[in-house]
């Protein structure tokens, strides 16, 4: 792989990371927001959907570190 394609694919992992982070801190408050409404399924279905969003975070971690070694 040419230096400057992985330059680019180590930026966009970071990006993701990031992005993702966000969004599941974004999740989980909409997740509370729904508990207090007394949307408890709801707020269950948001939380997966964090859980998830973590979990594929964890691979683009993965896959970033095995990047730069």
């Amino acid at each position: 792989m040419r230096n400057t394609e992985r330059e680019k694919i180590k930026i966009l992992l970071n990006h993701w990371i990031k992005h993702n982070k966000e969004h599941s801190q974004e999740f989980r408050e909409w997740a509370e927001k729904a508990e207090g409404l007394g949307e408890a399924e709801t707020s269950v279905d948001i939380l997966e959907a964090a859980q998830q969003m973590d979990k594929a975070n964890d691979a683009l971690v993965r896959a970033l570190k095995r990047l730069e070694h």
